[in-house]
């Protein structure tokens, strides 16, 4: 991965699966590697492919109220 990156890479995907350390722990497997922007803690996980092509991993949609 760069060790610097010029600009924010586009499109940026975000994924939203049922089980977000499941899927983060996949993607990894997978050859994913985490990122540190500063970001902190997040209810999202950042990840980036083995070309640094970064991706969300989103943590679980909430409830919406029934009418």
């Amino acid at each position: 991965m760069p060790d610097s990156k010029a600009a924010k890479n586009r499109p940026h995907l975000d994924f939203r699966p049922d089980d977000q350390g499941a899927e983060v722990e996949r993607k990894l497997a997978l050859g994913a590697s985490k990122v540190n922007i500063g970001q902190g803690e997040q209810p999202w996980v950042l990840l980036a492919d083995p070309e640094g092509n970064e991706f969300c991993i989103l943590g679980p949609r909430k409830a919406s109220p029934e009418a």
